[in-house]
Formats: C-alpha cells, structure tokens, sequence
C-alpha cells in the first residue's frame, strides 16, 4: 500500500515536467509553420476634387442641348430630329450592328472626327446620284459600330453647310438603325422665295365666311419680338397672324405637341405674315434658339368659353 502511494505521488511529480517539455519542445519537421497573420494597412485616404463652376456649367450646357430620341421622331426604322445649330444629337447604338447617320441630299462631307477611334469603327458612303448641287439626289452616309457595349463618345461631322455634333454610346443589344435631320431653316428660306413671288396684296385666304371662324386661340409663354398677334381658323385652316417685323430676322417653326407632350415639326406655308396650316390643332408651339429658347405656345380653347368674335 506504501509503495502504491509513492508511486501516485511521484507520476504526479513528473507530470508537469513532461507538460512543459511538450510544450517547449520544437514542432516536427514535418509540421509546416503557420502562416503570419496579415498586417492590416490603413486605406489610402482619396482627396476629393471639387467640381470647377466651370465644369458645371459645361456639363449644365451640354445636358441642356442635347436632343434624345423621340418616339414622334421616327419614320420607320429612322429617328428624324429638327436640325438646330449647337445642338448634340444622342445616337444609340450596339455591338455587332451598323447605324446610319444620312446627311441631307446634296451636302458635301468635309470631316469626320470622334474622341475615340480605337473602339468605334467609323466610315462614310454616298448613295443617290452626284454633282453636289441644291437638287443633288446624291446623299453622304456616315457609318458608326462600337465594338462592346457600355462605351461612350463624341463625333463631330463638318461638311460645306453645316457641322454636326453627335454624342454615341453603346448598348448590349439596341442600335438605332439610322437617323437624318429636318431642316426648318431651309424650309423657311423656301418659303419666303415662294411667298416673295406672289401679290403682296393678296388676301392670306379666299371664301372666308365670318360665321365659320374660330378665334378662341390663347397665346402664351415667352414675348420674342415675332410673337404672334393673334391665330383662328375657319374649321379647316389655321391662320398664324405675326407682327410685320416677321421678315427681318429668323422666322420660328411650328411644333404640334400631342396630349403625351410629345413635340413634331407642322407642315404650313408662309403667307404675307401669315402662317396658314392645313388642319386644325389642339396645342402647338413655335421655337426658336437653343442657349436661351423663346417658346410660345398657341392653344386651341373651347367656343363655348371664349365665343366667335365678329365684325
């Protein structure tokens, strides 16, 4: 019984001495180290840069003149905008297809330039007949293709009546096939030469009945020098009176706006300072300038509100 106690007691001795050689003893060779925990570093700090008033009136002007895509816009597969002079026209477009972007009949290219030709593939044909000049069914056809998707940039085309200035992005799948412009300005010049050749002293419209006419039209919005006077219709016509300062400087076109408040170019004729439309409008709106736009609206009112004025 003796001997079993001191052997307890001794094994009790020796097991701390075995613990702390276990635990001071080197690890096996062929236990591999640890890896060192990663130091964590503090983030560089980015400074922020403020935007210049500069750069945001820049950025204010540029979001302000360019000119999106409208569903009124389209004439089949071609997205028309109304040419305005500094205005930036937005062209979707997608990898893997080609838009078009025709200039008007008879225009002579004279360069193409685009901020980034590495991932733009960019090109020019004609299609139509040759000779360049105001009747020249000819036409110069500028081809753009991205080469991926979610790229953007800008393309400047100058040719010997106007310079185009064009914001491209890219798309996964949706291009607009092609796009072209009106030319109000053109129109107008037209216009006049025609309206030139006839009587001043003819009536703006024959057959005329008093009775007929509708002058509940209210005129509102912006007070350029060419606002218009008045405007009325006989059920069929609508007649645009301007003041007679209308032939000294630019002439406004005629938009319809829609119940959508969606805007597209009226056909009318100029006549003496008369606009004549063939057709009857709820709300049309004359623009002219892009910086500072002068808007006026003409809005048809109800007769039973504002009555027939008669002589």
């Amino acid at each position: 019984m003796k001997s079993a106690i001191l052997a307890a007691a001794g094994l009790a001795l020796a097991a701390p001495a075995f613990a702390q050689t276990a635990a001071i003893a080197p690890a096996s060779p062929s236990t591999p180290p640890l890896p060192a925990a990663p130091v964590a570093r503090p983030q560089a700090h980015r400074r922020h840069v403020p935007v210049s008033p500069a750069e945001r009136r820049v950025r204010t002007a540029n979001r302000a003149a360019t000119v999106e895509p409208a569903t009124g816009g389209y004439v089949n597969a071609v997205q028309v905008y109304p040419w305005s002079d500094g205005a930036i026209y937005h062209v979707l477009t997608a990898p893997g297809q080609v838009t078009d972007i025709a200039l008007q009949p008879g225009e002579n290219l004279g360069a193409v330039a685009s901020g980034d030709t590495v991932r733009w593939v960019i090109g020019d044909t004609t299609s139509g007949g040759s000779g360049g000049g105001p009747g020249d069914a000819r036409r110069t056809h500028v081809l753009v293709k991205p080469i991926g998707a979610g790229l953007s940039t800008n393309l400047v085309i100058t040719t010997n009546r106007r310079t185009y200035h064009l914001a491209l992005t890219s798309t996964a799948r949706t291009a607009m096939a092609a796009l072209s412009w009106t030319y109000p300005a053109d129109q107008l010049i037209a216009l006049k030469a025609a309206a030139e050749t006839v009587n001043p002293a003819q009536p703006v419209a024959s057959g005329l009945s008093i009775e007929q006419l509708h002058f509940g039209y209210t005129i509102s919005g912006d007070r350029p020098n060419w606002r218009p006077l008045r405007a009325f219709d006989d059920g069929r016509q609508t007649f645009i009176e301007f003041p007679a300062s209308l032939g000294e400087g630019e002439a406004p076109p005629l938009f319809l706006v829609d119940r959508k408040g969606t805007t597209s170019l009226l056909n009318y004729r100029v006549q003496g300072r008369y606009y004549v439309v063939d057709r009857i409008f709820d709300v049309a709106e004359l623009r002219l300038g892009l910086k500072r736009q002068d808007i006026v609206r003409i809005t048809r009112t109800d007769e039973a509100q504002t009555g027939r004025r008669r002589s």
